[in-house]
């Protein structure tokens, strides 16, 4: 199945969100059959027009795509757009960024792909800018099916998947860092909330450390790294149990860390 012709001009094009797998900047990276739809490859293989984090590992991953299915156009003849470094670096999930002129191709009738480094774009990743601009001019948004990093070390947790919330990045100076810590333990005690974390990954052991000197020994601690590939490890248990456990961060995988109940 291919994403819908557009036919003439008049007719606006879609935005299509399409996930990557979770392998980016791991040393293995695993088939693309075995973790992503097939409907997914084959709507991605249709689309021309991309908006991206990086065009050259963009380029990449339609590479991948294009070994399954045959691709509409040559790497090289892609019209990619890359996001602002500034989206990069301070984020477009709170406005401030005008998106609109990155999908002057699907106002010309042509659907356009929004594409991350990994997992579901927009989620935990630049592009809400983009998914926000769609709607206001107009253009329909299609999701695609594909691996998202935090639903799945939740479901992996054991913790509270009925309301939880993904607080992103907490600080990396070790006072506001405690600080931030027990705020979110809090929350975590009084709503049952779970609350869904990131770091990069060379400092994943860092975090982890503060998280167990941190966080009271009865609150549960979930760990989940190297999601979707064959060495993935998702750890849970109380903090008072992590040390017998013996069990470590690995800084070379993305992990996602979570309290709660």
């Amino acid at each position: 199945m291919s994403a819908p012709q557009s036919g003439s001009t008049a007719q606006r094009g879609s935005l299509f969100l399409v996930p990557a797998p979770l392998d980016f900047g791991c040393a293995q990276q695993v088939p693309l059959t075995d973790v992503m739809p097939a409907h997914t490859l084959q709507v991605a293989a249709t689309l021309r027009h991309w908006v991206c984090e990086n065009a050259k590992t963009t380029r990449a991953y339609l590479k991948r795509v294009g070994e399954l299915y045959p691709l509409c156009a040559t790497l090289q003849n892609m019209q990619i757009q890359e996001l602002p470094r500034e989206v990069h670096k301070k984020g477009d999930h709170l406005g401030g960024f005008d998106a609109k002129p990155l999908l002057a191709a699907a106002l010309q009738g042509r659907h356009v792909g929004l594409v991350s480094e990994a997992g579901m774009p927009a989620v935990a990743d630049p592009g809400s800018s983009v998914v926000r601009a769609a709607h206001d001019l107009g253009l329909t948004v299609v999701p695609l099916v594909g691996p998202v990093s935090l639903l799945l070390a939740l479901a992996a947790s054991g913790l509270n998947g009925q309301s939880f919330a993904f607080v992103g990045y907490i600080p990396s100076t070790p006072a506001e860092r405690v600080q931030r810590i027990k705020e979110l333990e809090s929350l975590a005690q009084k709503t049952g909330q779970t609350q869904l974390m990131i770091e990069t990954p060379y400092r994943n052991t860092a975090l982890l450390q503060a998280l167990q000197q941190t966080l009271q020994p009865h609150t549960r601690l979930a760990t989940a790294s190297g999601l979707t590939l064959p060495h993935a490890q998702c750890y849970s248990d109380l903090v008072k149990n992590w040390k017998g456990r013996g069990w470590t961060a690995d800084n070379a995988q993305p992990t996602v860390f979570a309290i709660g109940k």
